[in-house]
């Protein structure tokens, strides 16, 4: 076993890509094998785990990011696991079900030039910038020779039967045929929605949508958050007569849904949805909801005799306080839905399972279904590049803070709130940017506070 020091990484490059939640870079001029190999090293050190789980997407950089990755970990004594091409979902599940940490090498929705690495510890607990992230960037700066005498193995381990087993499990689709449109976007739902729907056999008709593995994304971006990518799914539903469409994003994390008339359904309608179905479940439970959720949300989980708890915007801090709070379930306007039963993780597959599953069981179309579930008007984010954020933030604060009945909160950027509408400012961890998104008792009430703090925004 060699023992010789490698030299150092350049510095600067590694900080850029170590971000506050994940690894993330264009490759290979920030992101290469010689990185991932010493980020695979550096991971094992820190969670002084004997396995560790290694999957990756369809990215054409990730197989090999992901090698270099599974070598570094067992120059450095751990065994790996390689579940090969992979949702991040399913990589979570993997370390959920086999109690070891992971690494998942995707990019997620961003082009085809990127590419990433998102690590959990055992039970999928994330790694983020202030639970042991900045340590291992900091450790890929230093030059460290490899540090065990007894290298581990790398072995192939399918999961992909199992996580479909335990998704339907938690969430099983019963009632009448459904006849469903998938886009996967050429991302990995095209790999994980057919052998889960399979499982649930006759009550599904699947209609496939850029099934085809391939991460240069010939079609759309893996990025169904923005309306554009989802024109051709909703046109596709429309023509089929279907009675629901699912899309997905690049690594399949996250879940938007059409309904049986072509229109896109806000996630926090999902979230209220979901929610509804987890305390029937378990009443009385926590629910989570961030910020710039829709407040039907909390309002409709107290009426159901829940608790709500609202967070910041982020993954780190909804599964933080899902743990604090034992929360069943949790849920971001972003269409990251998160489940205290899938080891508090995120999963886009299990989203749309909740949602086949109410629908389902009653017969009334998915339109229909959710008006039960919305009852304000939200804006969607707007974002608006400015030169100076945390000035604009006080201007903005300034102006509204003499209006009467409001009430101000810095829990994430600027959030003000009225009885009849609401809005959140906050800034871009990257850009600068800052994020708008605003909630009216009625479109009119809406549109004129958007239009107002927009023009206090971008004067």
């Amino acid at each position: 076993m060699p023992t010789t020091e490698r030299p150092t990484t350049d510095r600067a490059n590694t900080h850029a890509v170590f971000k506050a939640y994940d690894v993330r870079g264009t490759v290979p001029d920030q992101l290469d094998e010689e990185l991932c190999r010493r980020t695979g090293e550096a991971f094992v050190r820190l969670t002084g785990a004997s396995t560790i789980v290694v999957g990756y997407d369809m990215r054409p950089s990730s197989p090999a990011l992901a090698a270099a990755f599974a070598a570094g970990a067992a120059d450095s004594g751990a065994d790996v696991l390689m579940i090969g091409l992979a949702s991040t979902d399913q990589l979570y599940f993997a370390s959920g079900d086999l109690g070891q940490p992971g690494a998942m090498f995707t990019a997620s929705h961003n082009p085809a030039s990127y590419n990433g690495i998102k690590l959990c510890r055992a039970g999928a607990q994330p790694v983020g910038a202030e639970t042991g992230l900045h340590e291992i960037r900091d450790a890929v700066s230093r030059p460290e020779p490899a540090a065990a005498s007894t290298p581990g193995t790398i072995s192939q381990r399918d999961v992909l039967e199992a996580y479909a087993a335990h998704l339907l499990a938690l969430a099983p689709v019963t009632g009448r045929r459904l006849k469903v449109v998938v886009d996967a976007g050429n991302g990995m739902a095209g790999l994980t929605a057919p052998v889960v729907f399979e499982r649930v056999g006759d009550g599904v008709e699947l209609v496939p949508l850029y099934f085809e593995l391939d991460g240069t994304f010939p079609n759309h971006e893996a990025n169904p958050i923005d309306p554009e990518n989802l024109v051709d799914l909703q046109k596709r539903v429309v023509a089929e007569n279907a009675d629901l469409g699912l899309a997905f994003d690049g690594d399949a994390d996250r879940c938007f849904v059409v309904d049986d008339v072509g229109r896109a359904v806000s996630p926090s309608t999902l979230t209220a949805l979901i929610a509804a179905r987890e305390l029937v479940k378990e009443p009385g439970a926590s629910v989570i909801h961030n910020l710039i959720t829709s407040r039907f949300v909390p309002e409709l989980v107290t009426e159901l005799g829940g608790t709500p708890v609202r967070t910041r915007v982020g993954h780190s801090f909804i599964k933080a306080t899902m743990a604090e709070t034992d929360a069943v379930f949790g849920g971001e306007h972003s269409g990251h839905f998160y489940f205290r039963d899938f080891w508090r993780a995120d999963s886009g597959m299990l989203a749309a399972l909740h949602t086949l599953g109410a629908l389902a069981a009653t017969d009334r179309p998915l339109s229909e279904l959710l008006d039960d579930y919305q009852r304000y008007v939200l804006s969607g984010e707007i974002n608006s590049e400015v030169d100076d954020p945390p000035a604009t933030l006080a201007a903005v604060e300034a102006a509204y803070d003499a209006t009467p009945g409001a009430e101000i909160d810095h829990l994430d950027g600027l959030t003000v709130t009225t009885d009849d509408w609401w809005f959140n400012v906050r800034p871009s961890n990257t850009e600068p940017l800052l994020r708008l998104n605003v909630e009216g008792a009625d479109d009119t009430t809406m549109a004129r506070v958007r239009d107002d703090v927009l023009a206090l925004i971008r004067r």
